[in-house]
């Protein structure tokens, strides 16, 4: 389940990236903040991962 919520993270801050450059080019703020907004978040998801990631080497450490 972590590769699959990594991939839908990284397709989020992808779609983000395509709002921001979309906004920029039409002169749209309010979609060019959109896609930023989509970014963060995609970003803050993917450090939540980390954690999760990290938290199972420690207690995987911890087994042996």
């Amino acid at each position: 389940m972590g590769f699959i919520d990594k991939m839908k993270n990284k397709v989020d801050e992808t779609v983000g990236k395509a709002k921001e450059g979309t906004g920029k080019a039409t002169d749209d703020r309010s979609l060019e903040f959109e896609g930023k907004g989509d970014q963060s978040s995609a970003n803050l998801k993917q450090a939540g991962e980390h954690v999760k990631d990290s938290a199972g080497n420690v207690s995987d450490a911890f087994k042996k």
